[in-house]
């Protein structure tokens, strides 16, 4: 079976940004399984892996606009430090997870500390970055029903956690 719109594709992944240095992959006999064609991955390495099938390898390089985005300065913030727990550790280049007001989480990163306010960082950590994926398909099949209806893939016997 090819990868194409609705398969579950599990996948082992190593990401890099040019230089060789994993900043992402894997674990060992963990790999990624997602709902291919449902933008449950950066569509730049989604659209890669159209017609690949179990065993196929491959190399992607990825572009900004097709990753995580181009950085947005206007995701940098000046915020109150009064923000952020008394007696945090606050320093440059600390990410962090805060909550919305809608219960979504987003990652932060703390660019510069100025008195009493925090210059922080709303881009994803990987936005405006290259992003080089090695990657070999390790399964393919046929989403369930329930897969679809609930947007992502479940685990062997269907195991999955909501």
């Amino acid at each position: 079976m090819k990868v194409s719109k609705d398969c579950v594709v599990s996948l082992e992944y190593r990401l890099h940004l040019g230089d060789g240095k994993v900043v992402d992959e894997s674990g060992p006999g963990q790999p990624l399984a997602y709902i291919h064609g449902r933008g449950q991955i950066v569509p730049g390495l989604e659209g890669q892996l159209d017609g690949l099938s179990v065993g196929d390898a491959k190399q992607v390089v990825v572009a900004p606009a097709q990753g995580y985005g181009e950085h947005d300065v206007r995701g940098l913030q000046e915020v109150p430090r009064t923000m952020f727990p008394p007696g945090a550790a606050l320093e440059p280049g600390l990410s962090i997870s805060a909550q919305t007001a809608d219960g979504d989480v987003i990652p932060i990163t703390i660019r510069e500390i100025k008195g009493e306010s925090v210059v922080v960082d709303l881009n994803h950590p990987l936005a405006g970055k290259t992003l080089h994926f090695d990657v070999k398909v390790k399964d393919v099949r046929t989403a369930t029903a329930e897969e679809l209806e609930h947007g992502h893939a479940h685990g062997p016997g269907g195991a999955h956690s909501h």
